[in-house]
C-alpha cells in the first residue's frame, strides 16, 4: 500500500470512528494531559490519558496529515501512561488521536490533544494567567492540569506585586496595593509548580504607574499635563504616572525593581504594562516628553537586563493598549507583540488586521493579543478566537481552572461553562497541532490570495465580515493555508458586542481556488468538532490554474491546507 493510500485509509477508519459512537458527547469524558506545556529538542514526550471506562488506549502520532507513530498502553485505575520521543526539530506541532478500547478491542471513548517541539515558549506562546496569590491557595493540581491540557507554556502573574513601585514586599504575607491578601511563599511556589511542567512565569509590571503616596515623596519624577499637573489614572486617583524617560530618576528606581526581582525570585523575564494613555506629557523642567518614543526605549533597557540575568531564556513583554505604540514598539527588542485591543478596533476583522500588522512590523515576531470576552459571549469568543489563530496569532484568555478573562482587571475573570469546556480546549489543540501551517512557519497571505477563493452562491469579498465567509490566508514554504471564518447569519460583527445568532452552517461548499502551482493534495480540518479535528484529504480537479473541490463542511472555522508539488511534503518532512 502506498503512503498516499495508506494515508486515505487511516483517515478513512478516524472519520467513521470519530463520527460514530467514539466521540458521541454522551459518552464518559476522556482526559489528556501532556506533561508539559511544551518541549524543546531532545526531550521525550509523556502523555496520561484518564478515562472512566475501557482497558486499553491507542493514540496515533501525527505531523500534520503524516502518521508518525501509534501508541499503546493499558489503563490501570482508569490511566494509561503514553511516551514517544519526537524528532528534534523545531518548532514543530504534533496531533495526538487517542482512542480507548474495552476488553473485547471495541472502542468506546476517544479524544483528540497535541504538543509541541519549540526552541523557547515564545516561540508559539501560549499566554495564560495567574491572579491569586493569597495564603490560602490550596488549587495547584487543578491549576496545573488545567494550564497542561490547554497547552499553556507561559504565565503572567497579575498584580502579584506588593506596591507597583515597591514590587517586592519585606514580609511573607502581605496586603497588595489594593489590598488584596498576598503571600510570598504561594508566588515562589505557583513558579516552582510552572517550572517544573515546562512552563515559564512572567511577573506583572507598570511602566510609570505608582502610588500617589510614592509621588507625594518624589513630586519632581512626575509626568504633568500641559498645566503643570501630575497625569493620575484609576478609580479615585489611586496611581500617579511617573516619568519613565531614559535617565529619569523614575527609570532608574524601575529597572532597579526588575533587578531585585529578577535577583530574589525565579521569575523568566519581565511583563511591562501601560495604561493607554497619556500618550505625552512634561518633565518637571517642561521638556516635552513623547511616550512612543520612550517606550521602546524602556523596553530594550529592560530586555538588556533581562538578558544580563536569564541569558538567552530570558523574555520581555510590553503591553501595547489600544495598539499603541506598536509602530514604535515592534521594532523594539521585545520578544513577542502584546496588544490589549481596545475601541476603535471592535470589529473581528480589526483582530486579524492587527495582528497581521503587528507580525510585519516586528519582523515575524509572534503576536499575543487579550481581547476581553465574558465567557457567557460563547459565539463572541468562538469566532475572536478562530479570526486570531487563523491569522497566525495567539489569545491571551485563560489560566487560574475553568477561567476566561473578562475584564482588564484579571482577578475578575470568569467561568467556562462545563458544556463549554471541551470546545474551547479544541481551539487550544488545534493551534498547537496546526502551528506549522498557522503561524511558526507562515506569513499573511496577500490580498489576491484572499480575493482568488470563491464559495459557491456564498459572498467572501466586502469591507466588513457581515454576511459573509472571510478568508484568512497563511503562507509557508511549499504550501497555502485558506482558512475560512463563517459570519452568515451572524447578527453581530463587533467582537465586544454580544451576539445571539451564530453562523449559519454549511455543507458540501464548492470551492474555486486560483492557484500558479501544481498541486500535492489538499486537506482541511476544524476545531469546530472533534470529527473535524484530524486532518482530511480532499479530492479536487486542477485545469488551468483553477484549483476546484467540495468542502464537507463549515461551521465556525474551517482550515484548507494546499500543498505544492514543487514544494517538501509535510510527510517527507516529518521523516527527516
Amino acid at each position: 500500500m502506498t503512503g498516499c493510500l495508506r494515508r486515505w485509509f487511516l483517515f478513512i477508519i478516524f472519520s467513521l470512528i470519530q463520527g460514530g459512537v467514539v466521540f458521541a458527547t454522551d459518552l464518559p469524558q476522556v482526559m489528556i494531559l501532556p506533561d508539559k506545556g511544551f518541549y524543546r529538542p531532545g526531550e521525550s514526550v509523556q502523555i496520561t490519558v484518564r478515562s472512566s471506562v475501557g482497558t486499553s488506549v491507542e493514540a496515533r502520532v501525527l505531523y500534520l496529515t503524516a502518521e508518525l507513530a501509534a501508541l499503546r498502553a493499558p489503563l490501570n485505575g482508569g490511566e494509561a501512561v503514553l511516551r514517544w520521543q519526537p524528532p528534534p526539530q523545531a518548532p514543530r506541532g504534533y496531533g495526538l488521536s487517542v482512542t480507548v478500547y474495552d476488553a473485547a478491542g471495541t472502542p468506546v471513548a476517544g479524544q483528540t490533544s497535541a504538543f509541541d517541539v519549540l526552541d523557547r515558549w515564545i516561540d508559539a506562546p501560549r499566554y495564560g494567567f495567574l491572579s491569586d496569590f493569597s495564603p490560602s491557595r490550596q488549587t495547584d493540581t487543578a491549576m496545573i492540569e488545567w494550564m497542561l491540557q490547554h497547552h499553556i507554556n507561559g504565565v503572567q502573574f497579575y498584580d502579584w506585586q506588593y506596591r507597583w513601585e515597591d514590587l517586592l514586599p519585606e514580609t511573607d504575607r502581605f496586603e497588595d496595593g489594593l489590598g488584596r491578601p498576598q503571600s510570598m511563599t504561594t508566588i515562589r511556589r505557583l513558579i516552582d509548580v510552572l517550572h517544573a511542567h515546562g512552563i515559564a512565569a512572567m511577573p506583572y509590571t507598570a511602566i510609570y504607574g505608582a502610588s500617589t503616596a510614592f509621588y507625594r515623596q518624589h513630586p519632581a519624577w512626575g509626568l504633568f499635563d500641559a498645566r503643570g499637573k501630575v497625569y493620575d489614572f484609576g478609580e479615585n486617583s489611586f496611581l500617579a504616572i511617573l516619568n519613565p524617560a531614559p535617565g529619569s530618576p523614575w527609570n532608574e528606581h524601575l529597572l532597579g525593581e526588575f533587578a531585585d526581582v529578577l535577583q530574589n525570585t525565579a521569575f523568566d523575564g519581565i511583563h511591562i504594562d501601560q495604561y493607554g494613555s497619556p500618550k505625552n506629557g512634561y518633565d518637571s523642567d517642561g521638556n516635552y516628553v513623547d511616550l512612543a518614543g520612550v517606550m521602546p526605549q524602556f523596553i530594550n533597557q529592560t530586555a538588556a537586563l533581562v538578558e544580563d540575568q536569564r541569558g538567552a531564556e530570558g523574555v520581555v513583554l510590553f503591553n501595547c493598549v489600544g495598539n499603541w505604540p506598536i509602530d514604535t514598539a515592534a521594532r523594539s527588542q521585545q520578544d513577542a507583540a502584546y496588544i490589549e485591543v481596545w475601541a476603535p478596533h471592535d470589529s473581528y476583522l480589526d483582530l486579524s488586521r492587527i495582528v497581521t500588522n503587528a507580525e510585519t512590523l516586528g519582523g515575524g515576531k509572534p503576536v499575543i493579543i487579550p481581547a476581553y470576552i465574558p465567557p457567557a459571549q460563547v459565539i463572541n469568543w468562538q469566532l475572536a478566537n478562530s479570526v486570531i489563530l487563523a491569522s497566525g496569532g495567539t489569545h491571551l484568555e485563560t489560566g487560574e481552572p475553568e477561567s476566561m478573562l473578562a475584564d482588564p482587571y484579571f482577578p475578575k475573570f470568569g467561568i467556562i461553562a462545563p458544556e463549554w469546556q471541551p470546545g474551547f480546549r479544541r481551539y487550544y489543540d488545534f493551534q498547537v497541532r496546526y502551528e506549522n501551517v498557522l503561524s511558526t512557519t507562515t506569513r499573511a497571505g496577500s490580498s489576491e490570495q484572499q480575493q482568488s477563493l470563491e464559495l459557491e452562491n456564498i459572498r467572501t469579498r466586502g469591507i466588513t465580515a457581515q454576511g459573509r465567509v472571510v478568508p484568512v490566508v497563511r503562507s509557508g514554504e511549499g504550501f497555502d493555508t485558506f482558512s475560512l471564518i463563517n459570519f452568515v447569519g451572524v447578527d453581530q460583527t463587533n467582537w465586544n458586542v454580544p451576539a445571539t445568532h451564530a453562523p449559519t452552517p454549511f455543507h458540501d461548499l464548492a470551492v474555486r481556488l486560483a492557484v500558479t502551482r501544481p498541486v500535492a493534495q489538499v486537506w482541511f480540518a476544524s476545531p469546530d468538532s472533534e470529527t473535524t479535528m484530524n486532518p482530511t484529504l480532499i479530492d479536487y480537479t486542477l485545469q488551468a490554474g483553477l484549483l476546484q473541490f467540495t468542502l464537507p463542511v463549515l461551521n465556525y472555522w474551517t482550515m484548507i491546507v494546499v500543498e505544492y508539488a514543487d514544494g517538501n511534503s509535510f510527510s517527507s518532512a516529518a521523516s527527516q
